[in-house]
């Protein structure tokens, strides 16, 4: 249509680039709690089409949840997707203006599905992971100096990997918790709980990063995790099908239910040993296994939705 208009927006520490398509502008605010606001209420009387940003690492998170509260249709993209959109098109320069426009151009050729806005619990829920990601982290590296350090510094390195060990138990019992107390995530959480291999992180996960899940088919769910495999042919070339993309925090919990399930999940453990006796590769037969878990998982959530519609309406 000829009125439709789309938005990609730049995001920084320091600023926010706007770029509106098919018009070709751009503007520049700053990234503040004040600009934001006007933002929202000025797209919110304009209203785009969509609204494309970036995922770079959790910068826009606060933008695009105001801009879902908002009532407008926001996506949140693979930043690789949109440099493979721009080298297509011969878009090689890269400034924040560019990166704006090529945004919203991106929004209008491609348009990306619409994430539902998540919630200020699943936020949280959502940040607290992030803070258990950050310090299990640290906890490795640390572990890595521990074995290379000298006697000074071994003392100082147990201290810190004990401290961190603390920390990150401390944020299992308040993710367990926050999981317990909310209804929403009860509901869900009692869905998972009885599939052997699915702990409580996964569980946390999958509620707060994967909202889609009983939403879509299974397929679909599997392409947005990441773990479902794609061809590499060509003539009479036949590669080797491989994964990629998707949620990658996602995928890392799975991988983990995934080898906690071939052994404490008799349908995961049969699935793996069949596959196994195949002559399938170890790590083949795990990415299998977490295609299937997932399955699972999302089957167990699409019954539910479709048991609760008659009573919702």
């Amino acid at each position: 249509m000829v009125n439709e208009s789309f938005v990609g927006i730049d995001v920084s520490k320091q600023w926010l680039d706007i770029g509106w398509e098919p018009a070709g502008q751009t503007e520049r605010l700053a990234h503040e709690e004040a600009a934001i606001a006007g933002l929202c209420e000025r797209l919110a009387k304009a209203r785009p089409c969509l609204i494309v940003l970036e995922a770079t690492g959790g910068l826009e998170t606060h933008l695009a949840s105001a801009l879902g509260a908002s009532g407008l249709a926001v996506a949140v993209v693979n930043p690789r997707q949109v440099r493979d959109y721009a080298r297509a098109c011969g878009r090689l320069a890269k400034t924040d203006r560019i990166d704006a426009l090529v945004l919203a151009a991106f929004a209008r050729a491609i348009r990306p599905q619409v994430r539902e806005p998540k919630d200020e619990e699943t936020v949280e829920l959502g940040a607290l992971l992030a803070r258990r990601r950050q310090l299990i982290d640290m906890r490795v590296q640390e572990r890595l100096r521990l074995e290379r350090a000298s006697a000074l510094q071994r003392k100082s390195l147990k201290e810190h990997i004990d401290w961190l060990t603390k920390r990150i138990g401390r944020l299992d019992i308040e993710l367990t918790h926050r999981l317990r107390n909310s209804s929403l995530w009860r509901e869900r959480e009692d869905l998972l709980k009885p599939i052997p291999g699915v702990g409580v992180i996964t569980r946390s996960t999958l509620i707060a990063s994967l909202p889609e899940l009983g939403k879509l088919n299974r397929r679909e769910i599997a392409a947005l995790v990441g773990v479902a495999p794609f061809n590499r042919d060509s003539g009479k070339h036949r590669g080797e099908r491989v994964i990629w993309g998707g949620r990658a925090q996602v995928r890392q919990v799975l991988y983990m239910a995934a080898v906690a399930a071939t052994r404490s999940n008799p349908v995961i453990r049969s699935f793996y040993q069949r596959l196994r006796a195949q002559g399938k590769p170890a790590k083949v037969a795990l990415v299998a296994c977490m295609r299937k878990l997932l399955t699972i998982i999302h089957e167990c959530h699409a019954q539910t939705q479709h048991t609760l519609e008659p009573q919702q309406a």
